[in-house]
């Protein structure tokens, strides 16, 4: 008590020297922080008064015992506001606070009893008395104005969580390291921008050589980009033929539109993690490495429910937390997780995409199973809250009648490469030819005959099968059964073998085709979708410099057993290629996505129903948020990580293994890990060459080396289709 008699209700306590938070000051700082965040898409008010609620229950004698004795018992604090919210008609807001811990929750159903943790049994729930509340704090009344639509409030909830439990985490750590932590980075998007212009005029981007076509036409994309950097916000597509330049072509629309229109950030969507290294290079080189964000699963950490980690301030692992950086590479399974998610530590980001420029880059690789889910959160994101969307890619996929069937109709797609067909067809560096099915044994005999040559094939059994029949000097092999940083060093040799002219055979996954800069006078791909054939073509006559007639791309059907998916893709393929004499040009690439997204139907195009949960219920639950967010999987979570000690993995398994732990460990560790398929897994560790991390049943490491290969990495069987791990 104090002076007068009264409580003095605390929200937080230092354990370092016992100073306290009141929890007065919590709910005023929580509240002005969210405040701030949620100005982001108007709607200040309800940011203010869903902070001022969201630990109201702390007021309770209960909770107040319970920080004075530093005790371990759980008192629900959280009940409270969201009652209070649900009396005054604010349903949203109440949802918020519900779930600023445990994830948002189910809205169930009226005959949820009080021990339902839905919202609609947490209504009816019995909690410890908090009106000392109203006796020390003003709560001010606001109307409810919220986007209406079921649809459009279940994004909105998200988006308004978000801004409360990063101010909540934020207030809380502040007071926790008496303001010692740093966060964030203040350069503003002028000065990017500035980077950026000296960059390309030290590159001489901007003057067009007249000794290379390729050349010609990437300054003129450069230039269309930069002036369509002035337009108002929405939706944009970038179409450039692979080499094309759209990488710092879609950075300068980027930083010039963001500065046109008063955006805060750059996020960068990548579909493979296998190419964020190279992106995020090129950005910190010209832009500053303390300006760009780098987050993908290695940086993805849990925090405690207060956001506290003593162990490690770094200032970039702080930001994979919230996206506080001016520039974000990511994935998009971390992108798009997050904005169907219902727990904090992924929600926590979502108020940062707002007012935002999101790049899509190789957008058609958006997963079709989970199509229109994707699109829907793209549409929300342009129409509510002030984002502007770039798809980019050299197969620009058939969205425009799936953003208008999803009620976005006001979007409308403004394409910023110069004249599409003529720029494809100027950039025209391959000959097509299908060549029918093969063996492997053919199609060994046939890669054999060339001095330099790439093989795409649909599975990594095949990638080492076929690679392990080849014979002489040059011959290498990629697959996702190799840890990151050997994949890396395998492709700064043969970069170097294909500079010297040296022989070069590589057999691969489709893990080469997305942004992997390598230049091949032939290539060789198994059937799949036409925009994966595209992708592959791509790494044909990167540079232009053979005639395209000479520079074949090869067609060919495995004799293997093929997964069914790419069956289905490749029969939608055999279309194209049946009517159209170049299979890579928008013409034919617009055909193929519109017949394979009519062929699939809604129902393949949402496989796990997302949208219709979200409008009419999940198994009787109302707003079922944790349904959807168990259900919405980019990634099926049936693989598990060996992680491969080796190189610098000895150093951090040791580290693993005593104890050492970090978040800068777990992210050197995500460079050594591999992703296997659990029969995999649970194979190798009944036979004694994998050793499962105690207390983490999805990894493990490899204790027989033997089993790791210089030339193929790890010796176990599995396939794989796209391969997207995250």
């Amino acid at each position: 008590m104090d002076e007068k008699g009264s409580y003095r209700f605390i929200a937080h306590k230092r354990k370092e020297d016992g100073s306290e938070q009141t929890t007065k000051d919590h709910l005023l700082g929580t509240a002005v922080l969210c405040r701030k965040f949620a100005s982001a898409f108007c709607q200040e008010a309800l940011g203010y008064i869903t902070g001022l609620f969201h630990d109201i229950g702390k007021y309770s004698l209960e909770f107040l015992k319970h920080i004075v004795n530093e005790d371990n018992a759980k008192v629900d604090h959280s009940t409270a506001g969201m009652q209070e919210l649900l009396k005054r008609g604010l349903m949203e807001a109440a949802f918020c606070v519900a779930g600023h811990h445990g994830g948002i929750p189910n809205g169930g159903d009226k005959k949820d009893g009080k021990d339902n943790p839905s919202l609609m049994g947490r209504w009816k729930k019995d909690i410890p008395n908090y009106q000392a509340a109203f006796s020390e704090m003003e709560f001010p009344e606001i109307k409810r104005k919220v986007p209406e639509g079921f649809v459009n409030q279940f994004f909105f909830i998200r988006m308004l969580y978000s801004c409360l439990v990063d101010a909540d985490y934020l207030d809380t750590e502040a007071f926790m390291s008496n303001n010692q932590v740093k966060r964030g980075n203040d350069t503003g998007m002028e000065e990017l921008l500035e980077k950026l212009n000296q960059f390309i005029e030290k590159e001489q981007y901007l003057q067009i050589s007249t000794e290379k076509e390729i050349d010609v036409y990437r300054t003129n994309i450069l230039k269309s980009c930069i002036e369509a950097g002035k337009r108002e916000r929405g939706l944009f597509s970038l179409t450039v033929p692979t080499g094309g330049g759209k990488t710092i072509s879609s950075l300068a629309f980027a930083l010039n539109h963001a500065v046109q229109n008063g955006l805060e950030r750059v996020i960068y969507v990548i579909p493979y993690c296998s190419i964020i290294d190279q992106t995020v290079s090129k950005f910190k080189d010209i832009l500053g490495k303390d300006c760009v964000l780098e987050h993908h699963s290695g940086a993805e950490y849990e925090t405690d429910e207060n956001g506290i980690d003593n162990k490690e301030k770094n200032v970039f692992v702080l930001a994979t937390e919230n996206w506080d950086m001016p520039v974000i590479v990511t994935t998009s399974v971390q992108f798009f997780e997050s904005l169907y998610s219902n727990r904090s530590s992924k929600c926590r980001k979502l108020h940062h995409i707002a007012n935002s420029v999101v790049i899509f880059d190789e957008a058609q690789m958006i997963p079709v199973p989970y199509l229109m889910p994707c699109i829907s959160a793209i549409g929300q994101l342009i129409e509510h809250y002030r984002a502007s969307v770039v798809l980019c890619t050299a197969t620009q996929p058939a969205l425009d009648t799936i953003f208008e069937e999803l009620g976005h109709k006001k979007i409308n797609r403004m394409e910023l490469a110069p004249d599409v067909e003529q720029t494809y067809a100027a950039l025209r560096r391959t000959t097509f030819q299908y060549i029918g099915k093969i063996t492997d044994d053919e199609l060994t005999e046939q890669l054999q005959k060339q001095q330099q040559v790439l093989c795409v094939v649909n599975s990594r059994k095949q990638a080492r099968t076929v690679f392990q029949k080849l014979s002489g000097e040059g011959n290498y092999h990629l697959s996702t059964l190799m840890y990151s940083e050997h994949r890396r060093q395998k492709l700064a040799e043969i970069r170097t073998r294909l500079e010297n002219e040296l022989p070069c055979r590589v057999v691969s996954t489709s893990l080469i085709e997305a942004g992997v800069d390598l230049d091949f006078p032939m290539v060789y791909r198994a059937a799949a979708g036409l925009d994966a054939m595209i992708q592959a073509a791509g790494r044909c006559n990167r540079e232009g410099l053979n005639p395209r007639e000479q520079s074949m791309v090869s067609i060919f059907e495995s004799c293997n057993r093929e997964p069914i998916i790419l069956k289905q893709n490749f029969l939608v393929s055999r279309s194209i290629l049946d009517h159209y004499e170049d299979i890579g040009s928008p013409e034919a690439v617009k055909r193929y996505f519109q017949d394979l997204y009519e062929i699939k139907g809604k129902r393949e195009l949402d496989q796990k129903g997302i949208l219709n949960m979200i409008q009419y219920g999940s198994e009787g639950t109302i707003a079922p948020f944790v349904d959807v967010a168990n259900a919405f999987r980019l990634i099926e979570n049936n693989t598990k990580t060996i992680y491969i000690p080796l190189g610098d993995g000895e150093k951090y398994i040791k580290d693993l293994q005593e104890g050492i732990i970090s978040k800068e460990l777990y992210r050197g560790l995500g460079r050594f890990g591999v992703s296997v398929y659990e029969e995999d897994f649970y194979h190798l560790c009944r036979t004694g060459d994998v050793i499962q991390i105690e207390g983490n049943g999805q990894s493990g490491i490899l204790q027989n080396c033997d089993l790791y290969k210089c030339e193929t990495g790890l010796d176990c069987s599995g396939e794989e289709g796209k391969g997207l791990y995250y």
